[in-house]
């Protein structure tokens, strides 16, 4: 509950947010923040870990049905990665805007940051799953950085994976050019570079030429 309420705040105002700011947006006392951290650092570094956790689009991912048509199927995969990444991208911007450099990294996750639900009822595996150190933000081990990273990867190859005789590449090849290309889109954030995610996905599936007998 502290974490859920403090990641707006964080994002907006970095490590310029106060606790008696979190603890207004969560509704309980200031106190209470201090029973579950050591200090706003360690509020801080729970904030950067859940804005880094990859489990919640790892679950939006396995929801996804596969009797969806392939474009339907990556359009929302598309979605639920910029949404992710939006919002990693804003809470990691606004605490360096703001000076923060993490001087540690926390040897156990907080009382106050516990995961946010579980895997729906009913939805597939994700073809890899996450370690604790996952969860310990931008200075957890390079292996699980690669960890969740191929968890990803592997979730988006299972959603091309019915498509398979139809593809010029294989499913895990496409899901890869499919994080490179919305990584690149999302990083550099050039004028112009907000593609749609149902033209994303077109490109991706079909790029830029005009098919023979188009007739354009």
């Amino acid at each position: 509950m502290i974490v859920a309420a403090a990641l707006p705040l964080v994002a907006e105002y970095g490590a310029a947010v106060t606790t008696a700011q979190i603890a207004r947006a969560a509704g309980i006392g200031e106190a209470t923040i201090f029973r579950a951290f050591k200090d706003k650092e360690e509020v801080l570094a729970a904030c950067t870990a859940e804005a880094m956790n990859p489990s919640h689009v790892l679950r939006e991912l396995a929801s996804i049905s596969l009797d969806q048509p392939l474009a339907d199927r990556l359009t929302e995969a598309a979605e639920a990665m910029r949404a992710h990444l939006t919002r990693m991208g804003a809470v990691a911007g606004a605490l360096h805007a703001s000076g923060h450099r993490r001087e540690r990294t926390p040897a156990a996750r907080p009382t106050g940051a516990q995961p946010t639900g579980g895997r729906p009822t009913g939805a597939r595996p994700t073809g890899g799953g996450t370690s604790d150190n996952a969860h310990d933000g931008p200075d957890r081990p390079a292996d699980s950085r690669e960890t969740s990273m191929r968890a990803t990867r592997d979730a988006l190859t299972e959603l091309v994976e019915p498509d398979r005789a139809t593809l010029r590449l294989p499913p895990e090849r496409v899901a890869s050019i499919f994080l490179g290309m919305l990584f690149t889109q999302l990083h550099f954030g050039a004028e112009g570079a907000d593609v749609d995610p149902v033209e994303f996905v077109d490109v991706l599936l079909h790029g830029t030429l005009n098919q023979p007998g188009s007739g354009t």
